[in-house]
């Protein structure tokens, strides 16, 4: 088994045992356990009390972090005509049609996410197998296939985050970097927090949050406590 660094040890240090934190203290100490190196990104991780294989318990979801991620992200735009010059107005980083598609089809992904015109969806669904395991494939439910492609496209540049919980009923989102103020980590925190606690569904039974934590780029967990959340 490998043996944990230097850095992550006395960042582990800082993570009193059989404590668990509120959101507030959980980012606070985030910026103190991040690495020295780089600007680490702070992410959260819930379980929740969902089966994600019953449709109706999936929960997915979108919301613009108040103060963004720290991170311009790179977006890619299926559009032609007066849509397609709209996006690049918007700052999409590429944009196209037929051509785009087959670059993609290619293998292509070095971008962080993408956006549909609804008349072009036809020709994007067929790119389920590259997009669809990176999380990348535009929905209709995450405002990503829209007729309006440039709101699209500067909401996400300004900041704007998908979550989707995963088969095992984990949800993962970021809140930031570890260089933002703890009053920055926090109310990014509680607005997705918000967003996930609207999205709870009906069918689920008991407690919503069943545990979290919070972490940084190569750090270590910090445990929730769920009563907080």
């Amino acid at each position: 088994m490998a043996t944990k660094s230097k850095a992550y040890q006395a960042a582990a240090a800082k993570i009193a045992a059989d404590k668990f934190y509120t959101p507030t203290e959980a980012v606070a100490l985030a910026k103190e356990t991040g690495s020295a190196k780089f600007d680490s990104t702070v992410e959260v991780a819930l379980k929740l009390s969902v089966d994600p294989r019953k449709a109706d318990q999936m929960v997915r979801g979108t919301v613009i972090l108040p103060h963004g991620t720290g991170k311009t992200a790179r977006v890619i735009v299926f559009a032609t005509g007066p849509a397609a010059e709209a996006a690049i107005a918007a700052g999409a980083d590429e944009v196209g049609g037929a051509e785009l598609i087959e670059k993609v089809a290619g293998g292509w992904t070095a971008f962080d996410a993408a956006v549909s015109t609804p008349e072009l969806m036809g020709q994007v669904g067929r790119l389920g197998k590259v997009l669809g395991p990176r999380g990348l494939m535009p929905n209709p439910k995450t405002g990503t296939v829209t007729p309006n492609a440039a709101k699209a496209v500067e909401e996400i540049k300004g900041g704007k985050i998908e979550f989707r919980v995963d088969k095992h009923a984990n949800v993962h989102f970021v809140v930031g970097k570890a260089s933002f103020t703890a009053d920055q980590l926090d109310e990014n925190f509680k607005a997705a927090l918000e967003e996930i606690v609207r999205l709870k569904p009906s069918s689920s039974k008991g407690r919503y949050i069943q545990k979290g934590a919070v972490s940084t780029t190569f750090g270590p967990g910090i445990p929730l406590d769920v009563n907080a959340l």
